[in-house]
């Protein structure tokens, strides 16, 4: 077993199963890792206990929500929130070590480049190396962006050039589910702003995605992968304005 270090991972999850044993192993030198999990059927949580993990079962609130779920309930003050579907590779957690280790470092997060491996290719375009994010804060200064799973840190921000590697979800059946979960909250965020849309918006800003993503940031260089991705992320717009239009007609008929 890895020497521990004072530093929680906080993970969401939901039948992760399939990947939870090697994303568990990347992070074995962390002293803790919490999950929440929100009902999975697969035997997720009994890997999580097996690798000795804090496990919470807790109903589904949202990502934001159920991500800051996850951080309150972690017991050191530095925090590394990760995807059950990305890697520490190990020739990297001697950089991440060194930040919990050394008082030295005193930034408020730390952000890393992302490596996406998507139907057995790297991703190098479309915007997606290095895609860039911020994972590891202090847990005071820190909160989850309900819809984008990203997170807002209050100060300074140091970019690390240690990559986390991630494998995105290649079954079709849950990338249409989480583009569900994803255009819904896009447009209810949107539509709390203000913002609204149209029919032709619906249906141009998705094609305007997939011109940006394919070829002007050379996704069609990548091949078949970034095809699917491209078509993916266009989708997902399509829903967002689609359900934003829709939300303020149901605001004119109840007026």
């Amino acid at each position: 077993m890895p020497k521990k270090i004072p530093f929680s991972v906080a993970l969401i999850m939901k039948n992760e199963g399939e990947n939870l044993r090697e994303f568990l192993k990347s992070i074995e030198f962390a002293s803790q890792t919490g999950v929440v999990d929100s009902g999975s059927t697969d035997d997720t949580v009994h890997v999580a206990s097996q690798f000795g993990c804090d496990v919470f079962i807790e109903p589904w609130q949202g990502f934001g929500p159920q991500k800051q779920s996850a951080i309150d309930k972690c017991r050191y003050p530095r925090v590394l929130v990760l995807d059950a579907d990305e890697r520490i590779p190990a020739e990297k957690t001697s950089v991440i070590k060194n930040i919990i280790l050394n008082p030295s470092n005193t930034a408020a997060g730390y952000s890393f480049p992302r490596k996406n491996y998507s139907q057995g290719h790297w991703i190098k375009h479309m915007g997606w190396w290095p895609d860039r994010i911020v994972r590891l804060f202090r847990k005071d200064l820190a909160t989850p962006d309900r819809v984008h799973e990203s997170i807002v840190v209050n100060g300074p921000v140091e970019p690390l050039n240690v990559p986390i590697e991630h494998y995105t979800e290649s079954h079709f059946s849950k990338i249409l589910n989480k583009i569900n979960q994803c255009s819904t909250l896009g447009a209810q965020e949107a539509f709390e702003k203000g913002q609204k849309s149209s029919i032709w918006s619906a249906f141009f800003r998705p094609l305007l995605t997939f011109i940006q993503n394919y070829f002007l940031r050379l996704g069609f260089l990548d091949g078949v992968p970034v095809l699917t991705l491209a078509i993916n992320d266009s989708i997902n717009k399509f829903f967002k304005y689609a359900k934003l239009y829709e939300l303020h007609q149901k605001g004119k008929s109840s007026d």
